[in-house]
């Protein structure tokens, strides 16, 4: 059979297949006729498919009027403070939570010290927390069939790198602080995939283990050894992979240029976190969301998202954003730094560490319109809270009005300007999500919702994926 006989086969099977699916709502010959007939002819698209087949869209449809020079100036900024870099984990939660708690250290210190975190000595903490937390849930549900959604929910992540503020505050206070010095990082704590995915897979298979104890009618405290014994395999990975936790250290602080301020001393993680925080965390802050799907002025908690088992679940009370925004700017005009979360990855010009809704015109490029809006983003999956970074100050305008903001983020001095990202307030209000502010900034009616009996939602929902970018 020559080449020609071959195409002309392939030709007429393909014909026929498409002619051959009849069922309603399938692509027939006819639809794709229409399909192909709606194409535009015009030569423009012939160098449009030239240029985006040779090139990232994202460098094709950046908006070249919203490539020029932008304000660089804030009228309300908080002090500035070293940049980390999280590199390729899905850590932004801890770097964010553990920066704002580094700030208010320096805020309060009447000594000027300067404090760095160790993110590898929580991130030990919370892989074990999260595997009890899975083993335990695993327990929980065991009279419930495998394919149960909230079964699967247990079995489908395991484990997770990603996170809110929530977490950090159970697992500092139950676990203390250590300084970077004391516990740094290793390359499984910098590059948490590998070492996340063989965790997951050991995390199963004990789940299984544990439901076949509980259909087999074994005693509670039988369960409890066994889940016991599973956790020290678990602990015994961690030590290898990150390093075993600190217990006792000795640690001088310094000031910014590097002078010994103090003696030199020995801490547990406990005393450590008491010298730098001082008092418990939970309490003492409100999550504030916007989620324009919801009503507003209404408490929320989200059934199962929490870092440790015996901890607090993810509650927020849902706002508009402009009332978010007032809170954002009591606190800087403080001096205090904010956990924020976003959908870092629209309209971002990461080499230029700027966010706008104008960065991009896909639309023009792609001759179509994409036209939803922030609820319908949110229910589509199309949208969610993906990122935390760091809020540190504010622009306003002469009334008082945000015109733009600035994050400090978790990737690095090479990333954006010098680490931090400014965003304008047009961008902030579609993809701005949560915001985590003390209460003290927060107006007595917001503060009333929070005594709310909270409305229960499911951590299915396409909003409360965890923050890990």
């Amino acid at each position: 059979m020559n080449k020609r006989t071959v195409l002309m086969s392939m030709c007429i099977a393909a014909s026929l297949a498409v002619g051959a699916q009849t069922k309603d709502g399938g692509i027939s010959s006819q639809m794709l006729q229409q399909i192909q007939k709606s194409q535009p002819a015009a030569a423009i698209n012939k160098a449009i498919f030239n240029a985006i087949a040779s090139n990232n869209i994202e460098d094709i449809a950046k908006n070249h009027a919203n490539l020029g020079e932008f304000d660089t100036h804030f009228s309300v900024e908080t002090p500035k403070q070293s940049i980390h870099n999280q590199k390729s984990s899905g850590r932004c939660w801890m770097f964010s939570g553990l920066n704002t708690l580094r700030s208010m250290f320096a805020l309060r210190d009447e000594q000027k010290r300067i404090v760095e975190f160790s993110h590898d000595y929580l991130f030990f903490w919370d892989q074990l927390e999260k595997s009890n937390l899975m083993l335990q849930g695993v327990i929980d549900c065991a009279n419930k069939p495998i394919d149960d959604p909230r079964v699967q929910f247990f079995f489908k992540q395991p484990i997770g790198d990603g996170g809110t503020f929530c977490g950090v505050a159970d697992l500092v206070e139950k676990y203390g602080l250590v300084p970077m010095s004391a516990q740094p990082e290793t390359f499984s704590s910098e590059n948490t995939r590998s070492m996340g995915k063989l965790l997951s897979s050991k995390l199963r298979e004990f789940g299984l283990e544990l439901r076949t104890m509980v259909s087999q009618k074994k005693s509670a405290s039988a369960i409890k050894a066994r889940k016991t014994e599973m956790l020290g395999t678990v602990y015994h990975i961690l030590t290898l992979t990150l390093g075993e936790p600190v217990k006792e250290f000795t640690y001088t602080f310094r000031d910014k240029d590097g002078k010994a301020v103090g003696e030199n001393k020995t801490y547990t993680p406990l005393s450590f976190y008491k010298e730098t925080i001082g008092s418990p965390i939970n309490g003492t802050f409100i999550m504030a969301m916007n989620d324009p799907r919801r009503p507003y002025y209404k408490t929320y908690e989200v059934e199962l998202d929490r870092h440790t088992y015996d901890g607090h679940n993810w509650k927020y009370i849902n706002l508009p954003v402009e009332d978010i925004a007032k809170m954002a700017i009591a606190s800087l005009k403080d001096g205090r730094k904010m956990y924020s979360s976003y959908d870092v990855g629209k309209q971002l010009d990461r080499k230029r560490g700027f966010l706008d809704t104008e960065n991009f015109d896909y639309a023009s490029l792609l001759g179509t319109t994409f036209g939803m809006n922030k609820a319908d983003r949110i229910s589509t999956f199309d949208s969610g809270s993906t990122h935390a970074m760091t809020l540190t100050a504010v622009d306003l305008d002469a009334q008082g009005n945000p015109l733009k903001w600035k994050v400090e983020n978790s990737w690095g001095t090479d990333s954006g300007q010098q680490g931090y990202y400014i965003m304008t307030n047009r961008w902030f209000n579609e993809y701005m999500f949560r915001l985590v502010v003390d209460k003290k900034y927060v107006p007595e009616n917001i503060l009333k919702l929070e005594q709310q009996k909270p409305i229960m939602v499911v951590p299915e929902d396409p909003l409360f994926a965890d923050d890990n970018d």
